[in-house]
C-alpha cells in the first residue's frame, strides 16, 4: 500500500509540475540518488569510519584489558578462595566488585561517546551528500531529484555515481 501511495504521489507531483510549468513531462529532467549506496561508497564515509575506529580502538583495548584483569582475579578467588584468610578473600571480592562497577561505567561511557561521535560524523556526511546532490542538480539543470521512497528508477535517471564522483572531488 505504501509503495502504491508513493508511486501515486510521484505521478501527481509530475502532473502538477507539468501543468504549472507549461512544459510536457518529457521535457522535465528527473534524477534519482540512492542514498544507501552513497553512504556505503562515498570516500568521506570510508574515511570517517577509519577515523572513528582509530579514535576508539585504544579505549576498546583498555576495556578488554580490564575485563581480563577482572577474570584473572575471579579465577584466583575461585581457585584459591578456600585456602585464603577471610580478610584476604573479602578484599579480593571487594576489589572485583569495584572493578566490575568501573568496567560497567567505562563501557557505558564508551558506548555513549561512540554513538555521539558516529552521529556527528553521520550529520556531516549527510550535509556533504546533500550539498553534492544540490550542486550536481544545479550544474546539470535537473528539475527534480528524488531519494527515498522511490519504488523503481532506471539507470537513465540514477545519478548516484555522478554524486559519488562529486563527493570524491571534495
Amino acid at each position: 500500500m505504501k509503495k502504491i501511495s508513493s508511486t501515486i504521489l510521484s505521478i501527481a507531483l509530475l502532473s502538477v509540475f507539468s501543468v504549472y510549468s507549461g512544459t510536457s513531462i518529457a521535457e522535465v529532467k528527473i534524477g534519482f540518488v540512492d542514498t544507501v549506496k552513497l553512504m556505503e561508497a562515498a570516500p568521506q564515509a570510508k574515511s570517517a569510519q577509519s577515523k572513528i575506529e582509530s579514535e576508539f580502538t585504544p579505549r576498546e583495548k583498555e576495556l578488554v584489558a580490564l575485563q581480563r584483569a577482572i577474570k584473572t582475579k575471579e579465577d584466583k578467588l575461585e581457585r584459591d578462595g578456600s585456602v585464603m584468610s577471610e580478610s584476604e578473600r573479602s578484599k579480593i571480592e571487594r576489589d572485583i566488585l569495584s572493578k566490575r562497577r568501573d568496567l560497567k561505567r567505562s563501557q557505558d561511557e564508551f558506548r555513549d561517546d561512540l554513538n555521539i561521535r558516529r552521529n556527528e560524523v553521520l550529520a556531516k556526511l549527510q550535509k556533504d551528500m546533500y550539498e553534492a546532490v544540490v550542486t550536481l542538480g544545479k550544474e546539470q539543470k535537473f528539475d527534480l531529484i528524488l531519494t527515498q521512497g522511490v519504488v523503481f528508477s532506471s539507470d537513465r535517471v540514477d545519478i548516484t555515481d555522478s554524486v559519488l564522483k562529486k563527493l570524491g572531488g571534495k
